[in-house]
C-alpha cells in the first residue's frame, strides 16, 4: 500500500486525529505501518489506548482509499495527503495539520503569500463592506485570500477577491459534496475556477458544531496574518483568531463603532495590541519583506531596536518564567501561579505586543529579539 492510500484511509477512521496519527507514525515508523500493526503495537504510541486501538482495527480493512478517490473525482476534485509534493508548506508547521486535503481547483505555491479573512455571519453593512473592499484590495497585490465560505463576511471576502481577479480559498466545514450553506454553491464553483475550495473531512461528512471550529485551524495555518472583522467577544472567529496566535501568525483587527455588538471582539483584540486596520496599507506594511525594494533595505548595524514595552506585574511575573526556556502551557500556569483563563488572557497581550510567540503544541518562547535582554 502506497503511503498517500494510507494517510487517506487513516483520515476516514472515526475517533482519531492528525496529532494521534503523528504520534503512532513515530513510533511505527509510516502511516502504512499503522494500519498493519497489531492492537499491542498500536498502543505502544503516547496517547493511543487499547479503546483508539481498537477503533483502527476495526475500520481500517472497511475503508477503501481508491473508492474515496473515485467518489472525490465524480465531483471533479483530488486528495492531496501529507505525503504529496503539493501539500501547502505552511499547513506542515502547525500543531495538528490535516492528514489530507480535498481539493477542487488547484493549490499553487503562490498561496504562501495570503491573508486570513474572517468575521461574523451576521455582520454589518459597514463590515460586509469592508471586507469586500479589502480582499479586492489584496487580490489586487497579489494577496491569497483565505476564508470559510460562510454567509456574511466570509462570502464578501471570498467575492471580493475574485472580482479583482485574484486568488482565493475557502476552507469548508463539512465534505465537498455536503457543500454548506447551500446558497453559497455558485460561489464555490467560481472560487474553484480560479482558486481553490478545500475541506479535510471524507466525502458524505456533513457539518455540524464540532466540524466548523477545527477547520478554523486550517484557516488561520494557510494564512501569513488573520484580520478579523466584525465578532461577538466569543463568535465562532475568535476560534480563528486563537488558532492563529498559537501557530505564531499576526493578527490585524478592524476598528467599528462602539454601539455595534461585532465590534467588541475586534476592539478587545486591539486593546491587546492587534494591529488595527483601516486601509490596505495596515497590513501591507505587515509583510513589506515579500516586495523589498532594494533602496529601502537598511544596513544590519542600522536597524532600529525595538521600542521598549510596558508590561504590568502579572506580565512581567510571565516573561520572567520564560527567562530560561519555552514551556507550555500548563506548565507557565504552574509555575506563575495562575488560571488558565487568567494566562490566556495575558497571552494574548503578550502576543499581540510581539514580547512572546506561540509555537505548535501550545508552546509559549520569549520572541528572539527579548531572549538576551530584559526589559
Amino acid at each position: 500500500m502506497e503511503q498517500r492510500s494510507a494517510y487517506i484511509i487513516l483520515n476516514m477512521i472515526e475517533g482519531i486525529g492528525p496529532v494521534s496519527v503523528r504520534r503512532l507514525i513515530d513510533t511505527l515508523g509510516s502511516p502504512r505501518a499503522i494500519l498493519e500493526a497489531d492492537r499491542d503495537a498500536l498502543m505502544e504510541a503516547r496517547g493511543v489506548g487499547e479503546k483508539m486501538a481498537l477503533k483502527i482495527m476495526a475500520q481500517r480493512d472497511s475503508c477503501s482509499a481508491e473508492d474515496e478517490v473515485d467518489k472525490a473525482a465524480e465531483i471533479g476534485a483530488r486528495i492531496i495527503t501529507q505525503a504529496d509534493d503539493e501539500y501547502p508548506d505552511a499547513l506542515k508547521t502547525i500543531h495538528d495539520p490535516p492528514l489530507v486535503l480535498y481539493v477542487l481547483g488547484r493549490l499553487l505555491p503562490k498561496d504562501g503569500k495570503a491573508i486570513g479573512i474572517v468575521g461574523s455571519r451576521a455582520t454589518s453593512t459597514y463590515g460586509l463592506s469592508a471586507a469586500d473592499r479589502l480582499a479586492y484590495q489584496l487580490g489586487q497585490t497579489g494577496f491569497t485570500v483565505v476564508s470559510g465560505l460562510a454567509r456574511g463576511t466570509d462570502t464578501a471576502a471570498h467575492s471580493g477577491a475574485l472580482k479583482s481577479g485574484g486568488r482565493t480559498i475557502a476552507v469548508l466545514g463539512g465534505a465537498l459534496d455536503c457543500l454548506y450553506p447551500p446558497e453559497n454553491a455558485e460561489l464555490a464553483a467560481r472560487i474553484a475556477k480560479s482558486g481553490a475550495v478545500i475541506s479535510e473531512y471524507p466525502m458524505g461528512r456533513k457539518a455540524d458544531r464540532m466540524t466548523f471550529p477545527y477547520r478554523n485551524r486550517i484557516i488561520s495555518g494557510l494564512s501569513m496574518g488573520v484580520l478579523l472583522i466584525e465578532s461577538a467577544l466569543k463568535g465562532g472567529s475568535m476560534h480563528t483568531v486563537e488558532a492563529a496566535m498559537e501557530q505564531g501568525r499576526t493578527v490585524f483587527a478592524l476598528p467599528g463603532r462602539i454601539d455595534t455588538p461585532g465590534a467588541r471582539g475586534p476592539h478587545m483584540l486591539i486593546k491587546n495590541g492587534a494591529k488595527l486596520v483601516e486601509r490596505l496599507d495596515d497590513l501591507l506594511e505587515e509583510y513589506e519583506f515579500l516586495i523589498p525594494p532594494a533602496e529601502l533595505e537598511a544596513p544590519q548595524d542600522e536597524v532600529a531596536a525595538r521600542p521598549e514595552v510596558p508590561l504590568s506585574e502579572a506580565e512581567s511575573t510571565v516573561v520572567e518564567a520564560l527567562w530560561q526556556e519555552p514551556l507550555d502551557i500548563d506548565s507557565l500556569a504552574r509555575s506563575v501561579g495562575m488560571k488558565s483563563h487568567e494566562l490566556s488572557s495575558l497571552l494574548l497581550g503578550l502576543e499581540m505586543k510581539r514580547v512572546i510567540k506561540m509555537r505548535p503544541g501550545r508552546m509559549v518562547e520569549l520572541a528572539e529579539d527579548l531572549r538576551t535582554s530584559r526589559f
